[in-house]
């Protein structure tokens, strides 16, 4: 089968690259000239563990190929899936053009019958509207389906979500676009992956509900964990005896600075404003975005308190990725808290494995470092923004000695609060009672 993805942004390339190692000839399209010409020779443009193995492989065995032409793209691809950017509108609603503007080249170049598949995240109207764009912009009298086929990748271990994932999601009002979408799925038999087969609207909210409820509890424990500051209780303990709970699971129940990424805050904020649109109020989703945006404030509160004002300080932070294993800082709750700390007078050192060039950019005046003891050096706190694998096993002995006073702000919990007070440190968390330095016995 010959497939098309048109958008070679997160979705659309790990889509792309992922089919073509189930045995589909995939074409790639992007606008891009400059992104498609890297692709062609093997560089991804964002970082994500295995994608770049992954199109290399594509591209060796002449499985997957790029190109700027949408033509092309639609000419011999039986399936067509548009994995365009869907950003917010200054009312929060998902901005669509993109997606629209690809229907329109789709439909102009039309030369048989084809299914046409949404993978960007779309609010629930999007495949009808799509419907009546290509239907007004068709070059001849083609015959075409339309399938909602929602994404739920993880940023880090995208591959694995995708070759492996919890469930497919399938809309369509169409028997023979089910069976081809089977079809195309068809390796995941093999792994007894579970199907949900249903109309296009049902799948479209599939996706924003599942993203708004993982929000929610994110936002939950957050707001459990700052009630345990108060009560003297600690949150991991709190969250482990929630999570033992099956109704529960212990899934997204990790205190910290709150959410960020492309996905959470933005379809929050679509839900919510597709509520808005048909007259009725998602006082939940609501809340959750609400309570993720004061808890950045709170963590700036938590290292204001615990340095007695930021004013002069030197802070180094360990992070600045939303999450570990990408380098994606799009809401990254460090960025916000690094702007925050910098406006009320502190210098910013930082370290990140994958998105410091980047971040060094969006927050002119930060000192890039090599790694976390050199951001140590001479700062008057370490303060952990994301918990990637490097910031897990650190050398104690050498942080204190690098640092002005030897000061830890764990955001992410990452860390046994007594075993950082036996290193002599003052350390700080989330949502558990703070520790004064204890030197070993």
């Amino acid at each position: 089968m010959h497939i098309s993805v048109i958008g070679t942004g997160y979705v659309g390339l790990v889509t792309g690259a992922c089919f073509a190692e189930f045995g589909v000839n995939v074409v790639c399209m992007d606008t891009d000239s400059r992104r498609i010409a890297k692709l062609e020779k093997g560089e991804v443009p964002f970082y994500e563990p295995g994608i770049t193995e992954l199109v290399a492989k594509g591209l060796r065995e002449n499985r997957l190929a790029f190109t700027t032409d949408i033509a092309k793209a639609v000419d011999q691809a039986l399936v067509l899936f548009i994995a365009v950017g869907t950003p917010s509108r200054a009312d929060g609603s998902a901005d669509l053009s993109y997606v629209e503007e690809v229907g329109r080249g789709i439909a102009k170049n039309m030369n048989g019958y084809k299914v046409i598949a949404t993978k960007s995240t779309v609010p629930v109207g999007t495949g009808e509207k799509l419907r009546e764009v290509i239907k007004a912009n068709l070059s001849g009298p083609y015959r075409f389906d339309i399938v909602s086929n929602p994404e739920f990748l993880r940023e880090g271990s995208a591959i694995e979500d995708f070759l492996r994932p919890n469930r497919v999601v399938i809309g369509a009002d169409s028997d023979q676009a089910i069976a081809i979408m089977k079809d195309l799925y068809r390796p995941l038999y093999l792994i007894e992956t579970p199907f949900v087969v249903t109309d296009i609207p049902t799948a479209e909210m599939i996706k924003y509900a599942s993203n708004a409820f993982l929000a929610t509890k994110i936002s939950f424990i957050n707001e459990i964990a700052n009630l345990c500051e108060r009560v003297g209780a600690d949150v991991q303990v709190v969250a482990k005896g929630m999570g033992l709970d099956h109704r529960i699971g212990s899934k997204f129940l990790h205190a910290g600075p709150g959410f960020g990424g492309s996905c959470f805050p933005k379809d929050l904020a679509a839900l919510v404003q597709t509520g808005e649109r048909v007259g009725y109020q998602l006082e939940i989703a609501s809340a959750a975005a609400r309570v993720n945006t004061q808890q950045r404030q709170r963590m700036v509160e938590k290292i204001r308190g615990a340095l007695g004002g930021v004013k002069g300080k030197t802070l180094g932070l360990l992070g600045l990725s939303f999450k570990p294993n990408t380098n994606d800082l799009r809401e990254a709750p460090a960025l916000a808290i690094a702007q925050q700390l910098m406006k009320e007078g502190a210098v910013i050192r930082a370290y990140d494995p994958a998105a410091l060039d980047e971040g060094s950019k969006l927050l002119p005046g930060l000192v890039p470092c090599k790694d976390a003891y050199d951001t140590a050096e001479g700062s008057d706190a370490l303060i952990i923004m994301t918990e990637w694998n490097q910031f897990r096993n650190l050398d104690f002995d050498r942080l204190k000695t690098a640092l002005r006073r030897p000061l830890l702000i764990d955001l992410r919990n990452v860390y046994d609060p007594a075993r950082i007070a036996g290193f002599g440190f003052h350390y700080v968390s989330v949502g558990r009672p703070d520790r004064e330095p204890r030197l070993s016995s």
